[in-house]
């Protein structure tokens, strides 16, 4: 998608600082297209909460520049940028009732009584809150209240919407299912989203693609699956979904795979995705489903032993705790249809995976 698009909101050389030495955005370029939910994801104090506030005009980038349908904006106080906002703390008047929380930036925008009551109504019934117009936020559960918020962001029909952390206070079950409840609104709106999270599970549900931040940089732009499938590099390998690594040493390229060196152990086959060449230190990555137990011999060509330290029954699926090459924390995770009867903590067994589910990427 990148490159393929006149794109809808740009970000071009963007740094920021706050104390004129530390940059906690460095040199960001991300083009976002419309109608598309882009997520920043990111441990705390990557840069994607600070990049999300530069948009939305709370803070004044440092250098670069940000765009809004091609104009820029950076100068352009934020009421003037047609952008609905919702928060993790919601950010409601406890005064006021629904509707009328509703009702208040549609009287900033000094639309009509008739069409500002049609456009609370419609936007309620969105997020089924159609009967819940007189109550107040404090009478509301915390899932209803966050409805609202959502309610009130689109209620305007803003060009674009941000979500900081948007469920970052609600129990998992409401969560969840407020994520697939966004992403529909999304879906049947047409609206362009861009979504701040620190959850990884949460990103890879709702976007449409994914911008993992980290130490103020984009490490890796893309949809979900290719960041899970083909992670660029070991940070985002380890942050995307679950990821066993093996650290070792190049000892040959051999075309589209390369030989690794596991010290200890011997050599695997990989795919060299980001190495720096032969006799440089490496991380395989390998994500636990892709991990076979006790294959049979000559079927697979990456074959290692493994001590069982711990098992863990998890209902539809059964993960295997490890230690392989020195390291303690490996871990299989295979379906209950697989069988795991000659499994338990304690013994010893083989596994193995192919060649093209390992991936040799840089040394963090």
């Amino acid at each position: 998608m990148p490159g393929t698009f006149n794109a809808f909101v740009k970000f071009s050389e963007v740094q920021k600082t706050y104390d004129g030495e530390t940059l906690v955005v460095k040199n960001l370029n991300m083009d976002i297209a419309r109608g598309e939910f882009l997520t920043m994801l990111g441990p705390s104090g990557s840069g994607k909460t600070t990049t999300l506030m530069m948009l939305a005009g709370f803070e004044v980038p440092t250098q670069g520049w940000i765009l809004l349908e091609g104009r820029s904006i950076e100068n352009m106080p934020p009421h003037k940028r047609d952008i609905g906002m919702v928060f993790q703390n919601y950010a409601l008047f406890p005064h006021m009732t629904v509707e009328e929380n509703l009702a208040f930036p549609l009287k900033v925008r000094k639309l009509g009584k008739s069409e500002a009551e049609a456009r609370i109504k419609r936007a309620l019934d969105m997020v089924r809150l159609g009967a819940y117009a007189k109550r107040r936020p404090g009478q509301l559960s915390g899932g209803q209240q966050q409805r609202v918020a959502l309610a009130r962001a689109l209620v305007f029909d803003p060009k674009l919407v941000l979500m900081d952390e948007p469920l970052g206070a609600l129990d998992k079950q409401l969560r969840e299912q407020m994520q697939l409840e966004i992403k529909h609104i999304h879906e049947d709106l047409g609206v362009t989203v861009i979504y701040v999270t620190h959850d990884q599970s949460e990103a890879l549900t709702m976007s449409d693609r994914i911008a993992v931040f980290n130490d103020g940089v984009i490490q890796q732009l893309a949809a979900p699956a290719e960041l899970y499938e083909r992670p660029q590099n070991a940070f985002v390998a380890q942050f995307i979904g679950e990821n066993n690594q093996l650290n070792g040493k190049v000892v040959a390229m051999n075309g589209a795979t390369c030989k690794v060196e596991i010290p200890g152990v011997g050599d695997v086959q990989a795919l060299p995705i980001n190495v720096e060449g032969v006799g440089r230190p490496t991380v395989l990555s390998l994500r636990p489903e892709r991990v076979k137990l006790n294959p049979l011999p000559g079927s697979l060509p990456n074959v290692l032993s493994a001590l069982v330290t711990e098992l863990i029954y998890l209902g539809d699926h059964v993960r295997i705790r490890a230690s392989v090459a020195g390291h303690d924390d490996f871990v299989v995770k295979l379906s209950n249809s697989e069988g795991v009867a000659q499994v338990e903590p304690g013994a010893l067994i083989t596994i193995g995976w192919k060649t093209e589910d390992c991936r040799a990427l840089d040394v963090p």
